[in-house]
């Protein structure tokens, strides 16, 4: 269809090979991985025979309130379908990951990324309230922007890399904003004595951060002000600004990844802020580590097979075409998104069109001062006395006390991410429905969780218990070996049984 003409040389550059590398097989890895939990965990949350059922949810709703591949007349969903998309979704995510599509023409990783966003937006779309979470809409929106990055045959597009630099910056600074406008404890900067106590997924590391001095968490709570409200600015400068604003991005993500666990909302925003660092920047740390001058740039590109700006030829007039089309899409459709960050009532993790191309973001506009959680039940007794009862251990919310909190991110638990929100009050009509899968001793429900005291015989009843949990102090851990410290409050579920028993 011919080439890109003269004039039009600025359209790409060569100096975000490394960039490029980083995007696509990053997040090619993180799809690999969200595609992966789907085998492990869609079937029992949202299968056939699953808590929330998608063939009860797709018949009750219409093709506008999610496209999905589920929704096609001829296609209806089925376990063994949803285990073809989740395996070819995991097998394309890897093939990126080892860089087979970046080694052919420009369409052929903007394919494979577009089966990738149009495979998850399907899980996602029918996903529910299992997939009710801010960084499923972002792996959807950044697969989307990433599949216009090119090969490895032609240079990287500053329109798509213009693209991941408004994605960033809505992240990061829809998070501040947020913030600022929620919960008093940010602007006074006490939010960081809580937070590490009362996180959804606490990590091992975790106990250890809620001790650090009360000065740190202060340090904490400016420093998360500053990189997002108002370092996300140097996004729209010229370079090198916007690589020392992905550098601080990455190490600011690297301390979260370090102190919980955020399903890969963090790994992702890594990706993200590398994939706007230059290969000049990368190659100025290069020789301030001691590396030859430019080293790191060429070691870079190199392990993509990039193109050098002298051998790269000119960009494909076609490529050209689908990129700005592409880059005109995202600028209308990011105008509610700009109108929402603006706005004194901002919505937090929103889409604004059933495709999630351009989506709002944030994360903890309030802080919980408390951790309560549920913890279930049950016995194997016809008239259970007080120690009849034996708790069901999730595989990373906090249960017995002497269990440190694991590492479990970039992986997502999604059941033990809910079971947080239920003492908040978010609705529970899962829960009735998750109980009574355990009464049923449901194999597949029961691997979603670390302990089942059963060892798969049914129980005669199960029970939620309310419990209020704090970290042991650093005495109390030395004394007693335990990490927690829990107090029962109520019965949030009185015992309940299967009709008949």
């Amino acid at each position: 269809m011919g080439t890109l003409p003269d004039w039009l040389s600025w359209w790409s550059s060569a100096d975000y090979d490394v960039a490029r590398t980083v995007l696509q097989r990053g997040f090619g890895a993180l799809y690999a991985l969200a595609f992966w939990g789907a085998l492990r965990q869609f079937r029992p949350l949202l299968g056939e025979h699953g808590i929330a059922p998608v063939p009860r949810f797709v018949a009750r709703t219409h093709w506008r309130d999610g496209p999905s591949l589920f929704r096609v007349r001829y296609l209806p969903y089925s376990d063994r379908l949803l285990a073809a998309v989740a395996w070819c979704g995991v097998l394309l995510g890897v093939s990126v990951v080892v860089g087979l599509p970046q080694a052919g023409p420009w369409w052929v990783p903007a394919l494979v990324f577009l089966v990738l966003w149009w495979l998850y937006l399907s899980l996602v779309n029918v996903g529910q309230t299992f997939y009710a979470f801010g960084w499923e809409t972002l792996l959807c929106e950044a697969g989307f922007v990433v599949a216009f990055l090119g090969s490895d045959a032609v240079d990287v597009p500053l329109l798509t890399i213009l693209a991941v630099r408004w994605l960033l910056f809505r992240l990061e600074h829809g998070a501040g904003l947020i913030k600022w406008r929620g919960d008093p404890a940010w602007r006074n900067l006490t939010a960081l004595y809580y937070h590490h106590e009362t996180q959804p997924l606490p990590g091992p590391f975790s106990w250890h951060a809620h001790h650090l001095p009360r000065w740190w968490h202060r340090f904490e709570a400016v420093g998360t002000h500053v990189s997002q409200l108002a370092v996300p600015w140097l996004l729209f400068l010229p370079q090198p600004f916007p690589s020392v604003a992905g550098a601080v991005f990455a190490l600011t993500q690297g301390w979260l990844v370090l102190t919980g666990n955020f399903a890969w909302l963090n790994w992702a925003t890594i990706v993200l802020a590398l994939g706007v660092v230059s290969d000049g920047a990368w190659a100025w740390l290069g020789g301030l580590v001691g590396l030859p001058d430019g080293a790191a740039a060429s070691a870079g590109s190199a392990s993509a097979g990039s193109a050098s700006a002298a051998t790269a030829p000119p960009a494909p007039l076609a490529f050209v075409l689908v990129v700005s089309a592409v880059a005109m899409l995202i600028l209308v459709l990011s105008v509610r998104p700009a109108l929402n960050l603006m706005s004194s009532h901002q919505k937090m993790n929103a889409s604004f069109e059933p495709f999630r191309l351009v989506n709002a973001y944030g994360a903890f506009g309030s802080i919980t001062r408390h951790r309560d959680e549920i913890t279930v039940e049950g016995t194997l007794a016809e008239q259970p006395g007080p120690d009849d009862w034996r708790e069901y251990v999730f595989r990373g919310k906090p249960g017995p006390t002497g269990r440190r909190p694991p590492l479990v991110a970039p992986y997502h638990l999604r059941l033990d991410w809910l079971m947080w929100f239920l003492p908040l009050g978010h609705s529970s009509r899962w829960f009735t429905v998750f109980l009574r899968r355990l009464l049923e001793a449901d194999p597949q429900v029961l691997r979603l969780l670390r302990t089942d005291p059963f060892d798969g015989r049914p129980p005669r009843a199960v029970r939620a218990v309310l419990h209020r949990y704090r970290y042991t102090t650093p005495e109390e851990r030395r004394r007693a070996g335990d990490w927690w410290v829990r107090e029962r409050l109520y019965l949030a579920v009185d015992p309940v049984r299967l009709p008949g028993k």
